[in-house]
């Protein structure tokens, strides 16, 4: 799979934006990132919640991998050349889901 192909499918979820963030190109939705791209464009980092990304491991492991910012584990890294389309896709779209639901607010601490 080519980046180019991630882009577009990307780029055609509503309210969605291709914007820098520090060397990396993201993708976002209201602001908040769903997908980002490293420079060398031969992986993509895809933020998506627990249950998604367990069950995305289990499923395919030969292009998936745990993606990790802080020690915590925050979504996937998949590796392009490798990976399948229709897979990306549906990741890219959860991932897209999951950013573009309104913010929790955390409750107050008395």
């Amino acid at each position: 799979m080519k980046i180019d192909q991630v882009r577009r499918h990307a780029l055609s979820l509503p309210d969605s934006s291709e914007a820098p963030h520090f060397h990396f190109s993201s993708f976002r939705v209201k602001g908040r990132i769903f997908v980002t791209v490293p420079p060398d464009e031969a992986r993509l980092h895809v933020f998506v919640d627990e249950d998604v990304r367990e069950q995305a491991l289990a499923l395919d492991p030969e292009f998936l991998e745990k993606l990790f910012w802080g020690g915590k584990a925050v979504g996937l890294r998949v590796t392009l050349a490798d990976a399948d389309e229709a897979v990306v896709e549906a990741l890219v779209r959860k991932a897209w889901e999951h950013r573009s639901r309104p913010a929790r607010r955390r409750a107050k601490r008395p």
